[in-house]
Formats: C-alpha cells, sequence, structure tokens
C-alpha cells in the first residue's frame, strides 16, 4: 500500500505546528515539504528554519523536495533542520552524483526528482545509490496543477528499471494527484503519493487519508 505523504504548499502557513498536529492525529506518517527558491520554480516559499521550527513537535517523516538552483550548497543546512529525506532535482545540480552522496553522507535518505520533459537515463546509474526517485506529475512551481498524462507510462518504466537493476528504490509521485488517479498511479509502480490542494482542501483529514487509501485498494 502506498504511503500518502501530504504536501504542505497547500496548507494553513499560518499554523503549521498546528496543521502537522493534526496530520500526525490522522494517521499520516509523512509530509512533503516544498522548498522553492524563485529561480529553479517561480514561486519561493520556505527554508531550513522553518522546517527547523516545526521539527521539535512533530515525529512525522520529513520528506524535503529542493526546487533550488544548486542545491547541494543547502544540503546541510537541510539535514540540520531535521529533514529525514532531501530530494534535489536533477536539472538543478551540475554534480547530481556528488550530492546524491552527501545527502547520503550527513544521514539524511537520499532522493532525485525528475521534471515532466527529464528523460529516466538522468537516473539510472543512481538507482542503486537513491532511497527515492521523485516524478513530477506537473511542471513544478505551483500547486493545483493537472497530472501530466505521459507521467503514467514514465513511472511504469521506471519501474521497470528498478526491477532490472534489482534496486531497492522507490517512487514517489508529485502533482496532480487525486483520489481519481491514486489507483493508476500505485499500479503504475509508486510507493509514495504526494497530494497538497486534493488533500488539504477536503478535511478532516483522517477522512480524506482513508479515502486516498480506499481508492489505491480498487486496483
Amino acid at each position: 500500500m502506498p504511503v500518502l505523504s501530504p504536501s504542505l504548499l497547500s496548507a494553513d502557513f499560518g499554523c503549521l505546528a498546528r496543521e502537522l498536529a493534526a496530520l500526525e492525529e490522522a494517521g499520516l506518517s509523512w509530509v512533503h515539504w516544498d522548498v522553492m527558491d524563485g529561480m529553479f520554480v517561480p514561486n519561493i516559499t520556505i527554508g531550513p528554519a522553518v522546517i527547523a521550527s516545526c521539527r521539535k513537535d512533530t515525529n512525522l517523516f520529513f520528506d524535503v523536495h529542493l526546487m533550488v538552483e544548486r542545491p547541494g550548497r543547502f544540503i546541510g543546512q537541510f539535514v540540520d533542520a531535521g529533514a529525514d529525506l532531501i530530494c534535489v532535482h536533477a536539472e538543478a545540480e551540475t554534480h547530481l552524483e556528488r550530492t546524491v552522496s552527501e545527502i547520503a553522507r550527513l544521514g539524511a535518505r537520499s532522493a532525485v526528482a525528475l521534471n515532466p520533459h527529464t528523460p529516466l537515463a538522468m537516473v539510472e546509474y543512481l538507482l542503486p545509490q537513491l532511497y527515492m526517485v521523485l516524478v513530477m506529475g506537473v511542471n513544478p512551481g505551483f500547486g493545483g496543477q493537472k497530472f501530466i498524462p505521459f507521467c503514467l507510462e514514465k513511472t511504469r518504466r521506471l519501474k521497470e528499471m528498478i526491477i532490472a537493476q534489482d534496486a531497492a528504490t522507490l517512487i514517489e509521485i508529485d502533482g496532480g494527484v487525486t483520489l481519481e488517479n491514486a489507483s493508476s498511479l500505485s499500479a503504475a509502480g509508486a510507493d509514495i503519493l504526494v497530494s497538497g490542494s486534493a488533500f488539504f482542501a477536503f478535511p478532516p483529514y483522517r477522512q480524506r487519508h482513508e479515502a486516498f487509501m480506499a481508492a489505491v485498494a480498487k486496483q
């Protein structure tokens, strides 16, 4: 059964600690932090100080997605802030293997994200050392977008690559994940589903989490 990782991009930023407590109480185990710098994507969100301020109040797994230019510059700061997993974009880092190795060396799980147009070959040789690959279902930068259909086939092909290499790499899908496509995404190989507006806009959170899990179970 896939893990649901609600994207805090769609949460109430005025009371993040309360939102995290509500998610944990609702039975969620992961939460997705979207870090944007206004350069790699046309939006600005949060930095390590915000994550650090929330870390002490929750046991949720912090899935930190860096949508920033040259993310290797900031790995240490986000590990110190309490990130359990750090995901960097293949398109944003010149020396991707070096950055992935540094994430692991500092004690966090390492992941690489691919924009919709980015070929899977970008991570093929890294799969054995990656905890996760994130397949973007939309062009990053804004919540509430519709899933790009060809990303479903891209997920299937990535799963085949992982199996062919006998790797243990997980697949996460971020962008356009809804109750309507959760089952097909899971069937294609997704292990973690990131949902923002399709989750937070439909409280209470426990019932929404259960609805997602029920949708996945229909496959």
